[in-house]
């Protein structure tokens, strides 16, 4: 499984509107739209696919108008630890 970072969405969107995006490359297993506290939409997310269908949908989707917002699209890196706060 890979996991794909999807930027640009419109903040209207919906998780069921990113399944269906990506449905057409593949098995969607999860999506996961990020939401400020107030629950507002971020504008960003997560889809996990298979290995194959998740870089054919990287390479057809990145770039594309979605809701009148261009989409980027591209595989999810791993940000790692964070380093701790310092204490003052």
């Amino acid at each position: 499984m890979k996991t794909i970072y999807v930027g640009g969405l419109p903040l209207s969107a919906t998780t069921e509107e990113v399944v269906a995006l990506f449905s057409a490359f593949g098995d969607v297993d999860s999506v996961t739209l990020m939401k400020k506290d107030t629950g507002e939409a971020r504008g960003f997310g997560f889809v996990v696919m298979g290995n194959e269908d998740a870089m054919k949908a990287v390479g057809e989707l990145d770039g594309i108008e979605f809701g009148g917002e261009i989409l980027r699209v591209n595989e999810s890196r791993d940000r790692g630890a964070k380093p701790p706060r310092r204490a003052w």
